[in-house]
């Protein structure tokens, strides 16, 4: 049983520097893919050229694209904008999840 214990250390560093990122890349990929089916965003892309609520009267149709394309660029860009957050606040959580150990070593052994 001593072997087991003697194993410890090795088991942590494995955990926290190796199968806890990838875990944590792996639910934060999942989160961008739920992020962009609530955000619409293939949606939006694949009609970006189709008239607005499928508006297809005559004289309204040239109208219905323009205000379409002006609204999903609209949409689209604050999209990208809120995907991005998401992925600094991801990259952030990573970045707090593999410095941790550092850190409190620093803040308990070395801060004076």
């Amino acid at each position: 049983m001593p072997g087991f214990y003697l194993s410890l250390p090795v088991l942590f560093l494995k955990f926290w520097f190796i199968d806890g990122p990838i875990r944590l890349i792996q639910y934060f990929l999942s989160v961008n893919h739920v992020a962009l089916q609530v955000l619409s965003l293939p949606l939006l892309i694949r009609t970006f050229f189709k008239p607005l609520k499928n508006e297809y009267r005559k004289g309204l149709v040239g109208f219905s694209i323009v205000f379409g394309i002006i609204l999903k660029t609209a949409l689209i860009i604050s999209d990208l904008v809120l995907l991005g957050v998401i992925i600094l606040i991801e990259i952030g959580a990573i970045a707090i999840f593999v410095f941790w150990p550092f850190l409190t070593f620093y803040l308990l052994f070395l801060k004076l």
